[in-house]
């Protein structure tokens, strides 16, 4: 239920962002919007690195058992 709640949360931000570009051509605002797109990516690098930590790289496993 609260992963649900941030992503509509992170999809209206980058809609309001992307709206007042188009409205405004303002170039911070796109900047600020990319700025944002670039956070969430480290995010979900960061929330893959962790699951790699924790289970394990099963892929360097595998090789490894050969």
């Amino acid at each position: 239920m609260q992963k649900i709640m941030l992503k509509e949360v992170e999809l209206m931000i980058k809609k309001i962002a992307w709206d007042t570009f188009k409205n405004t051509g303002d170039v911070n605002t796109f900047l600020e919007l990319k700025q944002f797109q670039g956070m969430e990516e480290k995010l979900q690098i960061n929330k893959l690195e962790q699951k790699a930590e924790k289970y394990g790289d099963s892929k360097n496993e595998w090789n490894n058992n050969f």
